[in-house]
């Protein structure tokens, strides 16, 4: 899935004017640093946020908690007074995503441990 960042600042941008605040007051409302109020609102340098960080800036523009991220993922923002999503099966199928390919690395780690102890076999043969 794609971010849309610039939908994130667009959005941002919008919301900041609207309330006739400056960025300075955006991140001490959010308690996010202005650093990275700067980066988000001008677009300059994409990398990957907090959820907890888009919520602080949804919170203090007066959106739902997860306003930002369902704009970052692409999908329709929701209402400010609808409950929070509840992210605990996504958090479960991410963990059995990391487990699936922890078992991945493991394997692979175990095929070059093989790999390495016939080559140093061989290297003791050929002394």
């Amino acid at each position: 899935m794609s971010e849309d960042w610039a939908a994130v600042a667009k959005a941002i941008n919008g919301r900041v004017n609207e309330l006739g605040w400056r960025q300075r007051e955006l991140a001490e409302r959010s308690n996010v640093s202005q650093a990275i109020v700067r980066e988000i609102q001008h677009h300059v340098v994409e990398r990957r946020r907090s959820a907890r960080t888009l919520e602080s800036l949804s919170i203090a523009l007066g959106w739902h908690p997860q306003h930002l991220l369902f704009l970052l993922q692409g999908r329709k923002p929701p209402e400010a007074d609808e409950p929070i999503s509840d992210s605990a099966d996504t958090v479960w199928s991410r963990l059995d995503s990391l487990e699936q390919r922890m078992e991945e690395i493991t394997e692979r780690l175990d095929d070059l441990k093989g790999d390495l102890a016939t080559v140093i076999e061989h290297v003791r043969k050929n002394r």
